[in-house]
């Protein structure tokens, strides 16, 4: 529900703070008083385009607010699937700032795009003016209606129709990739299984790239090794000169000698002892290695081809053993599945056929319950618009089944028909009716949806155009019909309708030498009388005319008793 609506520097607003309440909200005024200023300011909070136009002349920027409670648990699921979250009272505010050259849209004080501003206001109010009916004229949203009204037996169906739908799709899907890949298997196939053989036959082993790296730097440099370690063993125990060993040996021989006098060099002599041990032990080992560290020429052109191979594989496959050895398997997988491939697509064309039977049987499930509650609603419709001074109107809704227009909803295409003029063959809604018309239109369909609609908020602007006598009192009792499950905002200048308002609220414009604007100002009880008064004709407020304006309230509140 609409709370509240704020208006700063819009047009001839200067600034105004208006406060709606549940029922029957209706505003009136003199004609050019700006009744569609205030319009235009709430269509601009719903992300309508702005119009830099709009800022009042002087102003630096144009803003507007509408302050939403929001009660409805469908509504705020809607919304939280949006990522809109209302706070903790269940309130959510739309702001919008115009300026020249830029606008900037806020949920809750949040930046958000224009669409986001557009699809939030979709789900609070519904707007309808002469030239806002979308949601009458476009055939689209007839499917819409016709499954608002149809309820929770539908809701069902179509869960379950989504549910096939799309596992239907997937499958399809998956079954055209399979043509496509029947169409490139060949080429596939032959590549797939050259490069499986190739690293089949290559025999390669864990670690064997890093293994045999190691084993081809040694042979690489087996000159360099062999010298270095040459000179390690001459210094190490050479009978051709002094060497380690013998300096160690003499040292230890040395420090024994002076043990016998003095026990406190045993610590040293120990030392020198493991030490000349431990030269012998490598000495030896290092002449050990050299004696092995001549190279085989065929080990060395084994391994140089081996490191190559492997080289070569990473180069296309990988960049690790590892790369190479899942590469294999994905190709190996790819093959196994091309092996019995046309049982596999046999498999998915069945499986898609399955889907397609059963999305079908429920489509026609859907089908006959649309149907069947189609001519409840037409039936209800006919009546209502008899009642809205239609006497010729004759409603019909097609329901067609078609398989182009197959969707998670199903696969039917609902149309509006009407004719209003008696003689008229029925047409499509949008060929025949005018602005004025389609008011009374959707005030009908409205009526009928009421207890299904879940936007609680309705705006109807001049939904009296063209209509008097007869006519305004039935539209000013289906209002009132209306505002018993939903909060509806009017403007009219028919005091018929006027007088149904539940709260009402007076639209003045004040002009002075220095400059013009409007105000929008709740009435109270006398003040509802004054202005019954005006719209029922009268420049002065006689007593007659106060009188007429009273019978006409009363009357107006008779009716909505019942």
């Amino acid at each position: 529900m609409l709370e509240r609506l704020v208006v700063k520097n819009v047009a001839l607003i200067d600034e105004s703070e208006i406060e709606f309440s549940e029922g029957l909200n209706i505003l009136t005024g003199e004609t050019g008083a700006g009744k569609s200023i205030l319009i235009d300011s709430i269509n601009l909070a719903l992300g309508a385009k702005a119009d830099k136009n709009l800022i009042r002349q002087g102003a630096e920027y144009a803003y507007v607010e509408l302050c939403f409670a929001v009660r409805s648990a469908k509504v705020q699921k809607e919304l939280k699937e949006m990522e809109i979250f209302p706070d903790e009272d269940d309130r959510v505010v739309l702001q919008r700032r115009i300026m020249p050259g830029k606008s900037s849209c806020r949920i809750n004080g949040e930046s958000v795009s224009g669409k986001m501003l557009k699809d939030a206001a979709s789900v609070l109010i519904d707007i309808h003016g002469q030239h806002e009916h979308q949601s009458l004229l476009s055939e689209k949203k007839h499917l819409n209606v016709l499954d608002t009204y149809c309820g929770a037996d539908l809701a069902e169906m179509t869960n379950e129709i989504s549910e096939v739908y799309i596992k239907y799709r997937e499958t399809e899907k998956e079954y055209e990739q399979a043509l496509l890949d029947d169409k490139a298997k060949d080429r596939e196939i032959s590549l797939a299984q050259f490069e499986v053989k190739e690293i089949e036959e290559a025999s390669l082993q864990e670690g064997e790239d890093v293994r045999l790296e190691e084993e081809f730097r040694r042979m690489e440099h087996v000159k360099s090794i062999g010298e270095s370690v040459s000179l390690a063993c001459q210094c190490l125990g050479s009978y051709d000169q002094e060497n380690a060993e013998t300096l160690i040996g003499r040292a230890s021989k040395s420090v024994g000698d002076a043990t016998a006098f003095d026990p406190q060099l045993q610590p040293a002599l120990e030392q020198l002892l493991s030490a000349e041990e431990s030269v012998r032990d490598a000495a030896r080992f290092l002449q050990h290695y050299m004696e092995d560290l001549e190279i085989d020429g065929e080990t060395y052109a084994y391994t140089r081809e081996r490191l190559n191979t492997i080289n070569h594989l990473k180069n296309k496959y990988g960049n690790t053993l590892d790369d190479i050895f899942a590469y294999a398997r994905e190709k190996t997988e790819f093959l196994n599945k091309f092996e019995d491939f046309e049982q596999y697509k046999e498999k998915l064309a069945a499986k898609k056929d399955a889907y397609y039977e059963t999305l079908c049987g429920l489509c026609k499930k859907a089908h006959d319950e649309r149907e069947k509650k189609a001519l409840v609603l037409q039936k209800q419709m006919q009546n209502a618009l008899l009642e809205l001074n239609f006497p010729y109107a004759q409603f019909e809704i097609e329901v067609a089944e078609d398989e182009k227009y197959l969707s998670k909803t199903g696969d039917d295409y609902v149309r509006f028909m009407i004719s209003l003029n008696a003689g008229e063959a029925l047409k499509p809604l949008a060929q025949v009716a005018s602005g004025g018309e389609l008011s009374r239109i959707m005030l009908a369909l409205k009526t009928v949806l009421a207890d299904q609609d879940e936007i609680e908020s309705l705006i109807f602007d001049e939904i009296d155009a063209g209509i008097s006598g007869k006519t305004a009192w039935k539209v000013s009792e289906k209002l009132g019909v209306l505002g018993r499950h939903h909060q509806v905002i009017c403007i009219t200048h028919l005091p018929q309708i006027a007088a149904m308002a539940d709260h009402h609220f007076m639209i003045e414009k004040h002009q002075t030498a220095e400059r013009t604007t409007t105000t929008l100002t709740a009435l109270d009880p006398d003040g509802m009388l004054s202005e019954l008064a005006r719209l029922l004709g009268s420049d002065v407020m006689t007593d007659a005319a106060l009188q007429n304006a009273k019978e006409l309230k009363e009357m107006a509140i008779h009716t909505k008793q019942y």
